[in-house]
């Protein structure tokens, strides 16, 4: 009798033995390829440089009734990888919706940039024939072009570069920023032509240093303030593009709503507000947005 006894329990041992293999494997499987994902989608989040580590902390073990069956390790494990496969699957959804928003909007803006260029190309002025073209000064060419500006008479032209010089240059040993600063006090005092040349040399010479954000923002705000909204937009989109980090970037974006509302384009404006809500909603200062605001209603954006 005890002989049977003991036999039927290593049967029983036996039978239990296969499902709680099979459930170790089971995790094993499902907690490898979590792994796997997670990886994929730090490589995705964090293309250029250290993923940062997340901060996991174990759930508090609910309250057991007395005489209630305890929760064996397998189970336990198998609820935590349950909740770490439904949390994963919500963030990659999120990075894959904010990647999708982040595309549209590049690809609308990359069009519009090649519409704009192509129409601010200058016109190309075949050359006159005849000995009165050797003759003809070069202001009277140059007034022939259609659209061209009148030139300024000698006095004011003089006046002006008189005007210019006395903007003091900078000499503080930090080149770029000694760039950067007489930039700033060309548009400063309104001299928005020399302001844009200096400012876009900056930033050619300068792009990988931290001034190159406020260079190429000044430069986009130099052009918008010279009546010029298709060049300024460039400018602001390629400082946020180039620089998302950098110390002007949330500004040009602001700038970019402005200058789209003055080109007639207030649908474009309303999705690049929509992006500064979402990348620097919770950075942006006081004036920034209120400035998104006002924009927006400007625009009549229904978001």
């Amino acid at each position: 009798m005890r002989n049977a006894f003991f036999a039927t329990a290593a049967l029983a041992l036996i039978a239990l033995a296969p499902p709680l293999a099979a459930q170790n494997v089971s995790v094993d499987v499902r907690v490898d390829r979590l792994e796997k994902e997670m990886r994929a989608v730090q490589r995705k989040v964090f293309p250029a440089g250290a993923p940062l580590e997340a901060e996991i902390t174990r759930p508090a073990a609910p309250a057991v009734v007395p005489g209630s069956p305890a929760s064996t390790p397998v189970a336990d494990l198998t609820a935590r990888v349950n909740a770490l496969e439904s949390q994963l699957a919500s963030i990659t959804g999120q990075v894959e919706e904010n990647s999708f928003k982040l595309k549209q909007l590049e690809e609308a803006f990359n069009r519009y940039k090649a519409e704009q260029e192509s129409r601010a190309a200058p016109a190309v002025v075949p050359p006159a024939v005849g000995p009165s073209a050797s003759a003809a000064p070069a202001s009277t060419a140059a007034s022939a072009r259609p659209g061209a500006p009148r030139p300024a008479a000698n006095g004011a032209s003089e006046e002006r570069k008189t005007a210019v010089a006395a903007i003091e240059r900078p000499s503080t040993g930090n080149e770029a920023d000694d760039a950067y600063t007489y930039g700033f006090r060309l548009w400063d005092a309104k001299f928005y032509p020399e302001a844009q040349a200096q400012l876009k040399a900056t930033v050619d010479k300068y792009g990988a240093s931290p001034v190159a954000s406020k260079a190429a923002n000044l430069l986009g705000r130099a052009y918008l303030d010279d009546g010029k909204p298709a060049l300024a937009s460039v400018a602001f989109y390629e400082n946020y593009q180039k620089r998302p980090k950098g110390d002007r970037a949330a500004d040009s974006l602001a700038y970019l709503g402005e200058a789209l509302i003055q080109l007639k384009k207030p649908a474009d404006a309303c999705k690049v507000y929509a992006e500064l809500e979402q990348v620097y909603g919770a950075s942006l200062s006081n004036g920034l947005r209120g400035m998104m605001d006002q924009g927006r209603t400007r625009a009549k954006c229904t978001a």
